[in-house]
């Protein structure tokens, strides 16, 4: 069920480019979804799509992986246990301003007159680009053309090139700007925080959140150094720009803690260029001062400007080359070739942007793009992202995984809150403290502890690295299985049963046994017993050490897995569906066909309760079990499940699109299939949601990508054993991917004629091809004619 129709592609602005977004002309229809498409990150540092000139823009943003601020939750009503402490990214200072006067006329896009326009973000190189030409006010023809790049090889390094050339002499000043945003309207009195009516937003903080330490010119560097208000992480930033031109040119710098700027004044001579190459670094810390921080800036700054910036390019290129590589994929559209290409590489792109330099941190809701959700971590990572990152960046699945583990103890904690033993991981944080207000639609999804054991047995076993149970893994399994022991309970029944929780689902809270939890509670206790017994066999010092460490009694190992062998999951034998919980089929069924399209999403339309007690789905709860846990449902059980709960499902959630579309594939309902997909991959390219402007949605980003392999390409990898059932959609000519499965690449090509695995390097593999085992062989393609389509 999907109310909204995809805007077509405005070809004329951004022509269709395999490998690249082109804006051929600034329109302000389009600005604000802009600054979210030009986006550039590394997974520590994300800067948003605006302008060097500053104007016009929408909400520029500069944010820093796991730098925040904290702030007290008020409720209106106390209760025990509700969350007290709430946390949101920060705008960190913004260091992309460089305006431009000539004959002292400001370069305004949206009035300037302008003789050529493109801006380009090319997806193999990494790199923002944009070229002009401006006939000022007094006649003069000026040539304007920029790069910007976020190093994907210098985790800390930022940096833009900004070239001006005139064809007749002219005074022009560069304005180079770092601006403290987040304490922009900030003043005296200003105490109160608000909230916005959008809970999709991030909260607003009146007080100050950056307190200046430090602010200092070292002959035109730029060095200033903040302690965060209440969260106490402290930040510094260093500037340096580098001058190239054969016209003499005088620099005037202020340095102060909410506006510092380099000026550069010069007599422009006809054709010859004035660049300024700005580079910027961003150094955080919990603990160490601002002035110690500043010396990393220091030498950060050193290292880089030994380089030219083409070197800086250079190095970005190499860093996508690999990731390309290896996460690429093809994709031929009979109907719309080049748009679709297009499309799904900006997706993964974002992927990359997102991901490549985390590293003690997590992923937000949408990355490094906007401060929307508050740049809080959600399950998302672990369903959405981790596997597609363990099928391509296994070391980065890995990074993430321990990230989770670095806040077992504040998740012990909040067990300890909810009465449970083990841990419980929260539903949205930053810190590791759960940061959910609304308890039943947040607090309540105790599925999250079955989601990480999910991404850590997908991890081990997509990878063969079992020495990481040893290392994280089994400690977390152990902990999330004692909770879900604790928190259910035999019922008189001799059922395993959970009360009281909430499915991903977020429009039906607060339930008895809801399916998909109760799914990943058994999948959690099961695999932490095996993980668990594993240990002991293979590594007997680290297995003692836990036991010792954490109290384990082998017994709790038999519990474990009694539970998960007597787990109640409801069925429904007059329909044959799985109800999404022991109540959902009894309650009356929204009538979505004939809700109005201005109604959407419910949860900006209708109070809660309204959306509480019928049947009607944000994101599809049990779709989402049979995707993930796929080997624990027939397939027809598929297809009364799907067409079930596809005409409740309303497509408010961003995460649901993409699985909606593999269970699709899976039960050979192509036309379903395409069309989710579709959704998912132009989610923010064609704004579905509404919000593109806000910043990118990270799991539909990394849904396109499972909607692509494991829908259409059919791939699964239950219990360890690679498995392809290809399903490629009539609309595909081809579709081409890779997959690193066990330490070895695989090439697949998928066609209708013809069908190609390729083992790239390593020992021989298995793998199950339709039903069938191949050994694969280094360098040896396996070819075959796939079968003919049904019917």
């Amino acid at each position: 069920m999907l109310k909204r129709e995809i805007e077509p592609p405005p070809e004329l602005l951004f022509p269709p480019d395999e490998w690249r977004i082109i804006e051929s002309r600034w329109t302000p229809q389009y600005s604000e979804r802009a600054e979210t498409v030009f986006a550039l990150g590394n997974g520590y540092v994300g800067i948003r799509g605006t302008f060097e000139e500053g104007r016009p823009s929408f909400e520029p943003g500069t944010f820093i992986g796991g730098f925040h601020e904290t702030w007290p939750i008020v409720h209106a009503e106390e209760a025990y246990g509700l969350a007290r402490v709430g946390q949101s990214i920060i705008n960190v200072p913004d260091a992309t301003v460089l305006e431009l006067f000539v004959d002292d006329e400001p370069l305004f896009i949206p009035t300037a007159r302008l003789r050529h326009y493109r801006r380009i973000l090319d997806m193999r190189t990494g790199v923002l680009g944009r070229e002009l030409k401006w006939s000022t006010p007094a006649g003069k023809h000026v040539t304007v053309s920029s790069s910007r790049v976020v190093s994907l090889e210098h985790r800390h390094v930022a940096a833009i090139s900004y070239e001006v050339t005139v064809d007749r002499a002219a005074p022009i000043s560069i304005v180079s700007r770092l601006v403290n945003r987040a304490d922009a309207s900030s003043g005296p009195g200003d105490d109160t925080d608000t909230y916005p009516e959008d809970p999709r937003l991030g909260r607003q903080l009146d007080h100050r959140v950056l307190q200046p330490h430090l602010a200092a010119d070292d002959d035109g560097r730029l060095i200033l150094g903040y302690e965060v208000a209440n969260s106490h992480m402290t930040l510094a930033i260093g500037v340096h720009h580098v001058i190239t031109t054969a016209v003499p040119f005088r620099l005037t710098t202020t340095a102060d803690p909410d506006l510092s700027e380099v000026i550069l004044s010069a007599e422009a001579l006809p054709g010859e260029p004035i660049q300024i190459v700005k580079y910027v670094t961003y150094q955080t810390s919990r603990s160490v001062p601002p002035k110690d921080l500043a010396a990393r800036c220091h030498r950060t700054l050193d290292r880089t400007v030994e380089e030219p910036f083409d070197r800086l390019v250079e190095l970005q290129r190499v860093n996508l080359d690999r990731f390309w590589d290896r996460a690429d994929v093809a994709v031929r559209d009979r109907y719309n070739p080049v748009r679709v290409q297009q499309a799904v590489r900006w997706n993964l792109f974002q992927l990359c942007q997102a991901s490549w330099r985390v590293e003690g941190t997590g992923i937000p809701a949408k990355g490094l793009t906007g401060a929307a959700y508050d740049g809080h971590y959600f399950w998302d990572t672990e369903a959405y992202v981790l596997p597609f990152l363990a099928y391509t960046s296994p070391r980065m699945a890995r990074n993430l995984l321990r990230f989770r583990h670095s806040m077992l103890d504040k998740a012990r904690k909040r067990a300890s809150v909810l009465d449970v033993n083990g841990a419980m991981f929260p539903w949205r944080t930053i810190n590791g403290e759960e940061a959910s207000a609304l308890y039943q639609a947040g607090t309540a999804q105790y599925h999250l502890n079955g989601d990480i054991a999910y991404a850590i047995r997908r991890y081990v076993d997509v990878r063969g690295d079992t020495g990481f149970l040893g290392e994280v893994g089994a400690e977390i399994l152990i902990e999330t299985a004692r909770m879900w022991a604790d928190l259910g309970f035999h019922g008189e029944d001799g059922r395993f049963h959970v009360h009281s929780v909430t499915g991903p689902d977020e429009y039906t809270t607060v339930v008895n046994d809801n399916a998909f939890t109760n799914l990943m509670a058994r999948l959690n206790l099961n695999y932490a017993a095996s993980a668990v017994r594993l240990l002991e066999e293979e590594d007997p010092q680290r297995y003692a050490e836990l036991r010792f460490e954490l109290s384990l009694d082998p017994t709790e190992l038999d519990a474990w897995e009694h539970a998960a062998a007597t787990m109640f999951v409801p069925y429904d034998p007059e329909t044959g569906v799985t109800p999404q919980d022991n109540a959902f089929l009894q309650r009356e069924r929204w009538d979505l066909e004939n809700t109005p399209a201005e109604r959407f999403p419910l949860m900006l339309h209708h109070h809660p309760l309204v959306i509480y007690r019928q049947q009607v789905l944000k994101q599809a709860d049990v779709v989402m079990a049979m995707f993930m846990l796929g080997n624990e449902f027939s397939l027809e059980q598929k297809r009364r499940n799907f067409d079930y709960y596809d005409p409740l499902t309303t497509g408010d959630s961003s995460l649901s699109a993409s699985v909606q579309s593999i269970v699709a594939s899976e039960i050979g309902d192509q036309r379903s299939a395409s069309r989710y997909f579709d959704f998912a991959l132009l989610m923010d390219l064609a704004n579905l949601a509404g919000n593109a402007s806000d910043g990118i949605h990270i799991a539909s980003a990394a849904g396109t990508w499972m909607a692509l392999v494991f829908g259409f390409g059919g791939v699964r990898d239950f219990d360890g054993k690679l498995t392809i059932d290809p399903r490629l959609p009539h609309r595909f000519d081809r579709l081409q991917f890779s997959l690193r499965f066990r330490d070895r690449q695989i090439r697949i090509s998928l066609a209708h004629d013809t069908e190609s695995y390729l083992l790239d390097d390593g020992k021989a593999l298995e793998i199950t091809i339709r039903g069938r085992t191949h050994r694969l062989h280094p360098g040896t393609p396996l070819t075959m004619e796939p079968p003919p389509p049904p019917g």
